[in-house]
C-alpha cells in the first residue's frame, strides 16, 4: 500500500435498517478521509435473512441527500460468493467444521468456572469442541472456523500489527499470539446459510476494491486483528486504519439501527438540513 499512489477510502453499510446519525457520520469522515483520492460505496447484503431492497434504495437515497459521491458500479456482497468460497479453500488447510451452537458453547465456558464468560469480538471464545474435526466431514449445519494456533505456526510469527491514524498515531499497534488465542479465539470464516462471515467478506473486499484506508467506529478495533491475521494469511495488503469516535445518544448509548428516532429519514422529513446535520456531528 505504501508506494499507492491514489487514497481509497470506502463506507460499506449493511441494508438491515435505516441510516441513523452515526453512519452519516462514517460516511461523512470515508469521503473526508479520501480527499483528494476515491471514495467507495459497498453493500455489506450477506445476512439476507435481514437485508431489504428498501433499506438498500433508502442508503443510496440518503447519502445523496448529504451531498456524497461514489464509483460506480457499487460492490454487493451478495453478488461476490464465487470469491469468498475461493479464499475459503485456500484456507480449507487451517480450518475445521464446527456444529456447536451458542447454547453449546456457554455451556461448555461455564462448566468448570463462575462469573462472566470470556468473550471477543467474535462473540464467546470457542473452547476448542470440534477442533479435531477434519474439513471433509463438513455438513450443512456447520459452521467452518479458523484454527487460529494453526494459522499463526503456519505464517511463523509471534506478533500482529498495524497503524491506526486515529488512536496512537506515531506507533504500531501490537498483538501477540497468546493474547489473540485467549482474547479472540477460532473465528468463524463461514456462517451456517450464508457462505462467509463478516470478516472473511470484508478483508476480500477491501483488497479487491483496493482500500488504502479504512475508516469505522472504534468498537470495531478489536475486530482488525482478526483481519489482519486473514489477510497475512491470504498475502493480501494491510490497509491503514482510522478508528474514529462513535455517535452515541444523550444517556451516552452508542446508536443503533433500533433507534428510529435517529434516523436520517426522520432529520430529512422534519427539514433539517445536509448542512445542520455536519453541525449536530460536529463536523
Amino acid at each position: 500500500m505504501a508506494g499507492d499512489a491514489i487514497r481509497r477510502t470506502r463506507f460499506a453499510p449493511s441494508p438491515t435498517g435505516l441510516l441513523h446519525l452515526g453512519h452519516a457520520y462514517a460516511a461523512l469522515i470515508a469521503a473526508q478521509e479520501a480527499s483528494p483520492g476515491q471514495f467507495l460505496l459497498r453493500i455489506e447484503d450477506i445476512d439476507r435473512d435481514r437485508c431489504k431492497p428498501e433499506y438498500e434504495a433508502a442508503i443510496y437515497d440518503d447519502l445523496l441527500w448529504l451531498g456524497l459521491d461514489w464509483q460506480h458500479p457499487v460492490m454487493r456482497q451478495t453478488d461476490r460468493m464465487d470469491a469468498y468460497q475461493d479464499a475459503l479453500t485456500q484456507l480449507a488447510p487451517l480450518c475445521y467444521p464446527c456444529s456447536c451452537r451458542r447454547g453449546d458453547i456457554r455451556a461448555a465456558l461455564s462448566a468448570p468456572q463462575e462469573g462472566a464468560l470470556p468473550a471477543g469480538p467474535d462473540g464467546l471464545i470457542y473452547p476448542g469442541t470440534c477442533r479435531h474435526r477434519p474439513m471433509d466431514e463438513t455438513g450443512p449445519d456447520d459452521v467452518i472456523r479458523l484454527d487460529t494456533a494453526r494459522a499463526f505456526d503456519a505464517l511463523g510469527i509471534e506478533n500482529l500489527s498495524f497503524r491506526d491514524e486515529c488512536i496512537l498515531p506515531d506507533q504500531d499497534h501490537i498483538l501477540s499470539r497468546d493474547e489473540f488465542l485467549d482474547g479472540i479465539g477460532d473465528v468463524i470464516l463461514s456462517r451456517r446459510g450464508m457462505g462467509t462471515s463478516y470478516h472473511l467478506a470484508v478483508v476480500i473486499d477491501d483488497a479487491e476494491q483496493g482500500i488504502t484506508h479504512i475508516t469505522r467506529g472504534k468498537d470495531l478495533f478489536d475486530s482488525t486483528w482478526i483481519h489482519v491475521l486473514l489477510q497475512k494469511l491470504l498475502k493480501l495488503p494491510t490497509p491503514i486504519y482510522h478508528h474514529h469516535r462513535l455517535i452515541r445518544d444523550d444517556s451516552g448509548k452508542r446508536l443503533a439501527k433500533r433507534d428510529d428516532a435517529r434516523a436520517l429519514r426522520h432529520y430529512r422529513d422534519d427539514g433539517t438540513t445536509p448542512a445542520q446535520i455536519r453541525q449536530m456531528l460536529n463536523l
